[in-house]
């Protein structure tokens, strides 16, 4: 599988909130957010998604069927010196697998890295054992946590 990288603008997001909706159904515990918070969400809060200030969003799509099948986010930590955080990454159960995540959490570290992010974070829950495996395997390690949540952090 052929995999392209698009960054998404507010005007895409209706591409996002297909992927969210997918994400927040099919991994419901992996978030903070909820279906029910989302699902009935107007245009007005999809596009605001889009727009944190700093940030990227991104969607991996199957280059032969042009669908998406991945997303994550970069945002800019709002503490002077501190890293970039990576937040709402999920693929598509049907591409897992095939190195989709790696690509995304590649994005966001070259992203993360030309804005002197001098960092990495992210929060993963702490029995998602599945999500905090791709994370080691692509150079995050745990920093901090409880039973419920960890900080994982990667240096760029």
């Amino acid at each position: 599988m052929t995999v392209t990288l698009i960054i998404l603008s507010s005007d895409d997001w209706r591409v996002w909130r297909s992927l969210r909706l997918a994400a927040l159904a099919e991994a419901p515990e992996a978030f903070g957010s909820r279906l029910a918070d989302w699902v009935d969400a107007d245009e007005g809060r999809w596009r605001e998604r889009l727009s944190i200030p700093g940030a990227i969003d991104l969607v991996a799509l199957d280059s032969g069927t042009g669908s998406p099948i991945g997303m994550v986010t970069g945002t800019p930590s709002a503490r002077p010196g501190a890293g970039a955080e990576l937040i709402s990454l999920w693929v598509d159960p049907a591409a897992r697998g095939r190195g989709v995540a790696t690509l995304l959490i590649d994005a966001v570290a070259t992203w993360a890295a030309a804005t002197g992010a001098p960092r990495l974070e992210l929060s993963v829950m702490a029995q998602n054992e599945s999500a905090r495996r791709t994370y080691e395997r692509n150079g995050f390690a745990v920093a901090a946590g409880s039973r419920d949540e960890l900080t994982m952090t990667r240096a760029l």
